[in-house]
């Protein structure tokens, strides 16, 4: 994507975020497209929310299932660079405290590398995070879905991706056992399952 339609992009969702109200006990968020100098920061970032001890003073931990990495400068490059591909970073107070990534995949969107600073989730952050990545491909991509993975045994996780629309769809995929890239599996069941959600106004509207 070209520099105008990242900075297009990024106004929309800044507004979208200020319009939602943007939980503004701790100042207002900014979006924008993350940079090759913010590979170390959200790094930081997603192993904070999904790995190790500090993770677990939030609800969205792994830790109990997976140990080891959950990404690295190398795999969060790989996302910044790639065509049809946004790294979305939200900033409060000049300070990153949470990213998604999002993927143009033909009528489609994926969304997925979400993650939240672990003692700001609970207070209504994540949601507006999503409906402003909703809005974001719809206008931006004029897609008519999003999609994710999530690891199916995540039952409260998943709970909150219905809460906001999304549907299980059934469909399976098995967890890359031996790849520690993805982290180090610590129960034998783990596999991902497809969740999808229509995008319409109404939908994407917070």
């Amino acid at each position: 994507m070209d520099t105008a339609a990242h900075a297009a992009a990024d106004a929309s969702a800044t507004d979208a975020a200020g319009a939602a109200g943007a939980v503004r006990a701790g100042g207002e968020l900014s979006f924008r497209s993350a940079r090759e100098t913010d590979a170390a920061a959200l790094v930081a970032l997603v192993e904070s929310a999904y790995r190790g001890d500090a993770s677990k003073v939030g609800w969205t931990t792994e830790a109990d299932i997976l140990q080891g990495q959950r990404t690295d400068a190398e795999g969060v490059l790989k996302l910044i660079r790639a065509p049809d591909s946004r790294l979305l970073t939200v900033e409060r107070d000049g300070q990153i405290v949470a990213c998604c990534h999002l993927q143009h995949r033909g009528t489609a969107a994926y969304f997925g590398m979400f993650a939240v600073r672990p003692e700001l989730q609970g207070a209504g952050l994540g949601k507006v995070i999503l409906a402003a990545a909703e809005r974001t491909v719809r206008e931006e991509w004029g897609v008519s879905e999003m999609q994710m993975t999530v690891i199916s045994v995540r039952h409260e996780l998943v709970a909150w991706y219905e809460r906001r629309g999304y549907r299980r769809t059934g469909q399976l995929t098995p967890f890359p056992y031996g790849d520690e890239r993805f982290g180090v599996p610590q129960r034998p069941d783990l596999e991902f399952e497809l969740l999808i959600k229509p995008l319409d106004q109404e939908s994407t509207r917070q």
